[in-house]
């Protein structure tokens, strides 16, 4: 990934992150910005959250965050000097689900007795 896509992928997330703590919708519950992807044209970006709570809750949330997209979009707009301002689409993020998965794994077989 080029240098410029790495600094407005982190850039992105860090104004979202601190933007999502400002927002009031009662769907949106605790919510961690894991990651953006932002295309080289700068007209989409697929921001990875991951979500603390059920299946319920994660949709819940991913609807919260679809509804607050316009005002998440603004906040970027206005934060960052970018000649476009990218379309914001939520994914839920698997790659926690998946650590977590594994190292249940690990502990599941590793040797009880260290010595």
């Amino acid at each position: 990934m080029p240098e410029r896509m790495r600094r407005v992928n982190e850039s992105v997330r860090q104004v979202l992150s601190e933007a999502l703590l400002e927002l009031k919708d009662p769907r949106i519950g605790f919510v961690t910005v894991t990651g953006v992807k932002t295309s080289q044209d700068l007209r989409q970006a697929t921001v990875y959250v991951s979500v603390l709570g059920n299946e319920r809750k994660r949709a819940q949330t991913l609807d919260g965050l679809a509804s607050a997209h316009g005002v998440l979009q603004a906040r970027v707009a206005d934060e960052l000097r970018m000649k476009r301002t990218p379309k914001l689409t939520f994914e839920y993020d698997r790659s926690v689900d998946y650590g977590v998965r594994i190292s249940q794994l690990l502990d599941e077989h590793a040797p009880d007795d260290p010595s």
